[in-house]
């Protein structure tokens, strides 16, 4: 059971709480895709002002989708394409701040107005990528880029 834990209005404060805990919600015993489900409810409980919170796993050839929070999604996204597309293929987190003047994105949900897409990589192969959006436009930044990819690196670490 998910007992909550106490957030704090400070965006940089909030982070360090929530890699404080989420160890114990990456369990080594557990599935990957059960790893990658209680990691985006975890995301979705922490991270304010976002309306989607998700991954999508490359599969030798494209993005499919994986565990998420939010609105049914696009299923398949090709490398290059739409900002997942594009940030794993290029294997570098990528911040949108205003993803309707993105060439090529994806709108899997129109309230989406900003996002953010780290990728995950274990010793350089691609294994897909966290994706969230939220409906406020430049709502990402350096610091969200630095604890979500702490938050990565975690669960590379996990999955070994």
């Amino acid at each position: 059971m998910f007992i909550p834990i106490e957030k704090s209005k400070d965006k940089t404060e909030n982070y360090k709480i929530m890699l404080e805990h989420l160890e114990h919600f990456l369990y080594q015993g557990d599935t990957f895709i059960t790893t990658l489900s209680n990691l985006s409810a975890y995301l979705k409980y922490f991270l304010a002002d976002i309306n989607w919170v998700g991954f999508y796993l490359y599969d030798g050839e494209k993005l499919t989708l994986g565990p998420f929070q939010g609105l049914p999604a696009c299923t398949e996204i090709k490398l290059g394409v739409g900002v997942c597309g594009s940030s794993a293929e290029k294997r570098v987190t990528t911040i949108v701040k205003d993803v309707h003047s993105f060439p090529g994105h994806i709108a899997c949900d129109s309230n989406s107005s900003s996002e953010i897409v780290v990728p995950i990589l274990n010793k350089n192969t691609l294994i897909g990528v966290l994706d969230i959006d939220s409906p406020i436009k430049d709502r990402f930044d350096k610091i969200d880029q630095l604890y979500l990819e702490k938050v990565i690196d975690k669960l590379v670490d996990i999955i070994g």
